[in-house]
């Protein structure tokens, strides 16, 4: 059985403010925007490229039955991209306060930039230059073959 994660819940202080944001300066898609149940509405956005989405909705957390997490508390989300510069220039295009690239080590994966959503909810992105030729649902695909 396959298990893919393909939506992460984002807490959010404001969902229009969030989806303009995610939609407008970071250039995600807005897949979902509805009440979808009554008194329930959802707001779902993906990456370009991505397999992964984000869902904004104030009764996401009571159906998980979990606590809710404070809007700006997530930190460590990671977009992956395979040139950082055209990545900076499009998000910055955009008008999205990103920092300038940091590159720990000459190797691929380990260059990383930064940026905070309205609620301050703190993103990465890594250059991952392989990416460009093996996109990672293509590589996973590959070794589950391998697998089987």
């Amino acid at each position: 059985m396959d298990f893919s994660l393909e939506v992460i819940p984002l807490p959010v202080s404001d969902i229009d403010r969030a989806r303009d944001f995610y939609r407008d300066r970071v250039g995600f898609h807005v897949d979902i925007d509805q009440e979808v149940v009554p008194g329930m509405r959802i707001v779902q956005l993906t990456p370009p490229g991505s397999g992964c989405s984000v869902a904004l909705g104030d009764s996401i957390w009571e159906m998980a039955g979990g606590p809710r997490p404070a809007p700006g508390s997530y930190q460590g989300l990671q977009l992956c991209v395979a040139d950082i510069e055209a990545a900076r220039a499009e998000l910055t295009g955009r008008g999205l306060e990103v920092s300038e690239p940091v590159r720990y080590s000459p190797d691929d994966g380990a260059t990383f930039m930064y940026f905070k959503d309205p609620d301050g909810n703190g993103w990465s992105v890594q250059e991952y230059r392989r990416r460009a030729t093996e996109p990672l649902h293509r590589v996973l695909a590959d070794l589950a073959s391998r697998r089987e």
